[in-house]
């Protein structure tokens, strides 16, 4: 076996030393960062828990009327989503079959702006008045 100098077992044990002591600190460090993102993340899981949903759930009736004629609708929501709409009662100047397909589109955008129905204009505003009724009864306080 070859004798070392001195000077490198120095340099070689300093190096070692080194080395082992900035892995510690970088372990320290991350175990420190980790340990307030669990407290974080755990305290983000308690508060969205208690975070109050928009609306409550069950069915809610609207109206909506204009100078053209009256619309009812019943709305259900589950766990804040709409999931069923019906027209209840149409009393508008023209034909309900204009506005047959909007509470399906209340559904699939759960909300109450739905498009505009060419030449049923009032009927539509009717219907949109009607759902933001309901929406606003069926609103937690």
């Amino acid at each position: 076996m070859a004798k070392m100098d001195k000077k490198w077992v120095i340099l070689c044990t300093t190096a070692i030393g080194v080395i082992y002591s900035a892995g510690y600190l970088s372990t320290e460090e991350q175990a420190a960062l980790q340990e307030p993102q669990h407290h974080i993340n755990s305290n983000i899981q308690s508060v969205s828990s208690q975070v109050k949903s928009q609306y409550k759930n069950g069915t809610f009736d609207g109206a909506g009327s204009n100078r053209r004629g009256s619309i009812e609708v019943k709305v259900t929501i589950n766990h804040d989503k709409i999931t069923d709409v019906e027209i209840s009662r149409f009393a508008m100047h023209y034909s309900k079959n204009d506005v047959v397909g909007l509470p399906q589109e209340v559904i699939q955008k759960q909300s109450a702006k739905v498009q505009n129905v060419s030449g049923a204009t009032y009927s539509t505003q009717a219907f949109q008045d009607a759902i933001e009724a309901a929406l606003t009864q069926a609103r937690n306080v």
